[in-house]
């Protein structure tokens, strides 16, 4: 089994429990050494979300509000919410091991980890939508992850920088206040499995954001560049986002990769 190949069929499988299905045979094959990994030499262009065929894709504002989460109303909202982030996250860490070949093996390693994570991550969400009721596709969802892919497909050193060390670094900063939030609210059995989904996550996202933070450096030394490039593209792809003066999760960032130094640009403040 060509390693590419597999890849490129998960990465286009239409319905997610496809997706699922041909990722844990390619990663068991992965596993037992059963991969070779001859480049393709035709990497296809994304021109819409895998998720297309079964989710309404509408512009950002037209996503339906977050209720009250002490009902099951605002729990499917949230849960949805949190299953389309999660979805799109396997999209991207497959795509960073399709689009960008000849890469070193760990780089394979790391990807396949983050796919394999945020499948468990999808998992675990549905698993609690369906609960309440729903199926991941009820819910209009919008395209601001998979438009983030579409702008990279063409740079390591811009993908690393917009998706693990922009996106899913925000991750790092909302969960917190959505657990605070929910913490808040009178105690059910629903809502504490969401907290204990979302806790898991948040713990895990971290890792993630680092293995940017890796492979961005490394996509810096081969380029020549030095570091501070990441707000520049960071500019570039989303105006105006620092300084940011409050919000920020200094602790999950500097245990993802961010220097002090960064922090200080991101807050105007001395951080730590």
């Amino acid at each position: 089994m060509n390693f590419y190949k597999a890849i490129e069929t998960t990465l286009f499988a239409t319905s997610s429990h496809e997706k699922i299905k041909l990722f844990n045979e390619l990663y068991r094959a992965y596993k037992s050494d059963e991969l070779e990994f001859t480049t393709t030499g035709n990497v296809k262009k994304l021109d819409e979300p895998s998720y297309a065929t079964f989710c309404t894709v509408v512009k950002p504002p037209d996503v339906p509000k977050r209720k009250n989460v002490a009902k099951s109303e605002g729990q499917i909202l949230l849960l949805h919410a949190v299953a389309h982030i999660e979805y799109g996250a396997i999209d991207l860490a497959l795509d960073h091991l399709y689009r960008f070949q000849n890469m070193p093996k760990k780089y394979v390693e790391d990807w396949l980890v983050v796919a394999d994570d945020e499948i468990r991550h999808f998992l675990m969400i549905e698993t609690l939508l369906n609960e309440l009721g729903a199926n991941y596709g009820d819910i209009p969802v919008h395209n601001a992850l998979f438009e983030a892919l579409q702008w990279t497909q063409d740079s390591l050193l811009e993908r690393m920088a917009v998706v693990p060390r922009y996106l899913e670094a925000n991750g790092l900063d909302a969960t917190p206040y959505i657990l605070e939030k929910l913490k808040r609210i009178p105690k059910s059995e629903m809502i504490d499995k969401i907290i204990s989904a979302l806790e898991i996550i948040l713990q895990e996202e971290v890792s993630h954001v680092l293995y940017g933070d890796r492979w961005f450096e490394y996509a810096c030394e081969k380029e020549g560049m030095k570091k501070e490039i990441y707000f520049e593209i960071i500019e570039k792809h989303f105006p105006k986002t620092f300084p940011r003066h409050k919000g920020l999760n200094i602790q999950a960032r500097q245990e993802a990769g961010f220097s002090c130094s960064e922090l200080k640009i991101m807050t105007n403040e001395e951080v730590c």
